[in-house]
């Protein structure tokens, strides 16, 4: 989970329930303009959350000691934040989640949570899937379904008729598409979109600005393409004034959206929640790199001409139930969570052990925090972690590159003997 949706997931626990946020330091630390869009709906206000190092948060929860703790970030980090969170007579029920789309589910985000006691899903579809991976992997984890934070339990209805509503959204991402031809093509077709609609804009809708920490990397920013002399010749020199890029909440700008556009991004679920048309570019494939094999069926991809003539579509009724509109009343992620809670209170919540992952020991641990944690892991073993393994890495995958460049001169050899 993310903070918006770790944040989305504690306002909706029970009633009577205390909840406290805090945001792990690391080097993607929000900025405060991001927290507030994070937080934005929820429960939370900007001003009472901590920012704290790792030794700071067990430290609080020592003081606290709280029944339960959401581990709401990306599954390396929950590798190395469990551990010292889980151990103890009276340790407390640990819970996480995942950042976005799942779909397909990959075994490595089942051992990266090995070590907590029960993972929130979003659909019928992931909680089979990853119980089908925990299976074979021998992990023994609790799996909750729980409908997304920002999906209403109303009716869908179509609103795109608003006569108050005019925007275009295209919802970005870090990752997808990752290169720069391919997002330079992207923004010529949000530009054809623009011309086609002069008095409409078409808003390309980002998660950071330049300078702000992103979960993922992005290599190649949209708002720098824009303003790139180049990109802009590639574009037929001028760009339609009604074509913007802004930041801010998701939610805030589907309240003016007619639609929503994206490759993959979770804010579709957002928009098909708020009744409104969305279109899936599939110029790029549909593949699991691309994060949208989880839409296959549903009815919402389209290419660039769709795009361009703002063609979108509504969801098909059977994939809504199979993918996270299920509907609230098959939520099972509270019971689950109550058993949990039982067993702790009866003692029967042992410390659970990693079982995955366990070349090179302490050294392999010290590593992983100091990746994750960056500068704001002070350890000796940290340093020292780094300075043996990031030789060792590069070791390792230059003899894989010389394997794979050499298989097929080693298959060809044996085929001609």
């Amino acid at each position: 989970m993310r903070t918006s949706r770790g944040a989305g997931f504690a306002s909706r626990l029970p009633e009577g329930w205390r909840t406290d946020l805090a945001v792990l330091q690391t080097p993607v630390l929000p900025s405060a303009r991001q927290l507030r869009a994070a937080l934005a709906g929820s429960t939370f206000a900007p001003d009472a959350v901590a920012t704290l190092r790792l030794e700071e948060l067990e430290e609080r929860l020592v003081a606290v000691r709280p029944d339960v703790v959401l581990l709401a970030l990306r599954g390396p980090l929950v590798r190395v934040v469990a551990p010292h969170l889980g151990s103890g007579a009276d340790r407390p029920v640990l819970v996480s989640g995942f950042p976005g789309l799942t779909i397909p589910a990959a075994p490595k985000a089942i051992v990266y949570r090995e070590q907590v006691d029960l993972i929130v899903l979003h659909s019928r579809r992931e909680v089979r899937e990853f119980r089908a991976n925990a299976a074979s992997l021998g992990v023994s984890v609790e799996f909750g379904l729980a409908t997304l934070p920002f999906l209403s339990d109303e009716a869908l209805t179509d609103v795109a008729a608003d006569d108050s509503r005019s925007d275009l959204v295209f919802a970005a991402q870090a990752k997808v598409p990752a290169e720069r031809e391919d997002r330079v093509r992207l923004l010529g077709w949000l530009a054809d979109a623009a011309r086609r609609r002069p008095s409409r804009r078409v808003v390309v809708k980002v998660r950071a600005r330049r300078g702000e920490a992103q979960t993922h990397a992005e290599a190649f920013d949209y708002a720098e393409l824009l303003a790139d002399p180049d990109v802009r010749r590639e574009l037929g020199g001028t760009l339609p004034p009604n074509l913007v890029v802004e930041d801010g909440s998701m939610s805030a700008h589907l309240a003016s959206a007619v639609g929503l556009v994206t490759v993959s991004s979770t804010a579709v679920l957002e928009a098909v929640a708020a009744g409104l048309p969305a279109l899936l570019v599939d110029e790029f494939g549909v593949e699991p790199k691309l994060i949208n094999t989880v839409f296959e069926g549903s009815g919402l991809f389209g290419g660039a001409d769709a795009l361009a003539g703002w063609v979108l579509r509504h969801p098909s009724a059977g994939w809504l139930v199979d993918n996270y509109f299920h509907g609230g009343e098959h939520d099972d992620w509270e019971a689950q969570l109550s058993a949990l809670l039982d067993r702790r209170a009866a003692g029967a919540l042992a410390p659970r052990e990693r079982a995955h992952n366990l070349t090179g020991g302490a050294l392999r641990r010290a590593f992983e925090r100091k990746r994750m944690l960056g500068e704001h892991d002070r350890t000796f073993a940290g340093a020292a972690a780094m300075a043996v393994a990031i030789p060792a890495r590069w070791v390792v995958r230059r003899v894989r590159r010389m394997r794979r460049l050499l298989a097929p001169v080693n298959g060809a050899a044996t085929a001609d003997a």
